[in-house]
């Protein structure tokens, strides 16, 4: 009597528990979730660039302060109703924090834009290193699907893709940093011309760079098989 149900019962258990199954799938879905969709990259990059539109127009390092964290608040707002959540406008709001107090510290106000260049360029090597070494950081999403943090570097095809994805990823990074640095270490108060850049190399950038990764998922059908290797 039980053999009649036990092999539909077992077959549920062995069904794949993520909901994707393609690694191209998976990455798309995981990318979407760690930067929030469309909405949190907005709400990550709009009180910044609020910030830094008003900091290149006064030179007000308080001034700018007061309107990104007024943008944000609002946006938190917004959020707390619906009761979503918070993170991608914190996120913004510690970037604006830490630029606000290097400027203010330093008493140079071009330096409220060290801190992102710092970053971009720790992203950077960091993302190299992981294409270098093999171990590209894009791997570790479909390891986070799959169950095995590891497996899929059994495959090279998979390791290949991941380090391509991986490119596209430290391609904003790198290019901000070869574009602001030189523009920070030039003589006089470059603060506009930072400014400047650091909006048009913000979020149209990054949302060019997304939009590669998902021009490049969209072209393959690589199986995901969940606790193994591809």
């Amino acid at each position: 009597m039980t053999s009649d149900t036990t092999p539909a019962a077992t077959g549920e258990d062995a069904a794949p528990k993520n909901a994707h199954d393609t690694v191209e799938a998976a990455v798309r879905a995981q990318l979407s979730k760690a930067l929030g969709g469309v909405r949190g990259m907005a709400e990550a990059a709009v009180p910044t660039i609020g910030f830094t539109a008003t900091f290149v127009t006064t030179h007000e390092v308080k001034l700018s302060a007061i309107v990104g964290v007024a943008v944000a608040a609002v946006l938190v707002v917004v959020r707390l109703v619906q009761k979503s959540s918070v993170q991608f406008v914190l996120n913004s709001l510690f970037g604006i924090a830490i630029a606000a107090f290097f400027a203010v510290q330093s008493g140079k106000a071009e330096n409220a834009f060290l801190p992102g260049i710092i970053l971009n360029a720790a992203y950077a090597a960091g993302m190299l290193l992981s294409i270098v070494v093999r171990w590209p950081v894009v791997g570790f999403i479909i390891g986070s699907v799959t169950g095995d943090p590891t497996a899929w570097r059994a495959d090279p095809g998979i390791v290949k893709l991941c380090s391509r994805l991986t490119w596209l990823l430290l391609a904003p990074c790198l290019l901000r940093v070869a574009v602001q640095y030189p523009i920070w270490l030039a003589d006089g108060d470059q603060s506009a011309l930072l400014g400047t850049a650091k909006i048009i190399m913000g979020w149209p950038l990054q949302v060019a760079a997304l939009a590669a990764m998902v021009g490049l998922l969209a072209r393959g059908r690589t199986p995901l098989r969940p606790g193994k290797a591809a």
